[in-house]
């Protein structure tokens, strides 16, 4: 018994040798660069700069396969100083924050059958586009709320996805997850928004949905030549290139799917919280 495990003892010496040797030759040595830039990150892992985790997004830094900015979660002076450790400088860039590009709960909405599968909006979206008679409205199954790693959507209680812009980081992870494509991001400072993405004409969005956009351009009208609501194809868009920002338009829109909201914290003040 004793010349086997002698042997055997030996065999694995050698081995444990062989395999520190190896690892030792064929190392590869980290750029401390990349360490520096993951400590200055959010370490959210979040994946909105498209990359694994904030390990992976630093280490595309270095290489110069992806740009400092590139992390939606930083502040503007983080992004400065993962910048300034590549030896790169950044444009400042405004703030921005998810929207909900629709108000169409259960109180408003009109329902077009009832839906019994899977509790998810990208299952339900496979059933003739859902269950709302609106085409392009919510379906209030929470694929977005799951995929946001910062608690920024809420379910509200008549079944429609809601933006908590105090603690939206615009990583876009519920853009993408969105089969309606009804969430934006929008600059954080704009206030009047039109929550609706509806295009059909004026009577068949009404009929399905109380808070529709009808395309009546009295939004529109409200400007005399430099119109900042536009109208197209039955449905009004804000030009957030020129946001307006006067409570009162909000007034004009016969169905309220035009809304004014007080504009969310800057970008900096949300990640610190």
């Amino acid at each position: 018994m004793l010349v086997p495990t002698v042997v055997l003892s030996g065999i694995g010496l050698l081995s444990g040798l062989g395999l520190a040797l190896a690892a030792r030759a064929f190392a590869v040595e980290s750029d401390p660069r990349q360490d520096q830039i993951t400590e200055a990150l959010p370490g959210a892992n979040c994946g909105g700069c498209g990359y694994a985790g904030c390990g992976d997004f630093a280490g595309a830094v270095v290489r110069g396969d992806a740009k400092p900015d590139g992390c939606p979660v930083c502040d503007q002076e983080t992004r400065r100083l993962v910048a300034s450790i590549v030896g790169l400088t950044v444009q400042d860039r405004a703030p921005q924050v998810a929207l909900i590009l629709c108000q169409g709960g259960d109180d408003v909405a009109v329902k077009k059958y009832r839906y019994n599968g899977l509790a998810s909006c990208a299952s339900a979206a496979l059933l003739g586009g859902g269950d709302k008679a609106c085409g392009a409205g919510c379906l209030g199954l929470g694929d977005c709320q799951r995929a946001c790693a910062f608690g920024a959507v809420e379910m509200t209680p008549s079944g429609v996805a809601r933006i908590i812009p105090a603690r939206c980081t615009a990583c876009g992870q519920c853009v993408a997850a969105c089969p309606k494509d009804l969430i934006k991001l929008v600059p954080a400072e704009a206030t009047i928004h039109v929550l609706c993405s509806n295009h059909d004409r004026g009577p068949a969005a009404k009929k399905a949905c109380a808070v529709a956009c009808l395309g009546c351009k009295k939004c529109e009208k409200s400007f005399a030549e430099d119109p900042r609501i536009k109208v197209a194809d039955f449905l009004a868009y804000v030009d957030y290139e020129h946001a307006p920002d006067d409570p009162a338009l909000a007034a004009l829109c016969p169905t309220g799917s035009l809304v004014y909201r007080g504009a969310a914290a800057p970008a900096a003040e949300r990640t610190s919280s």
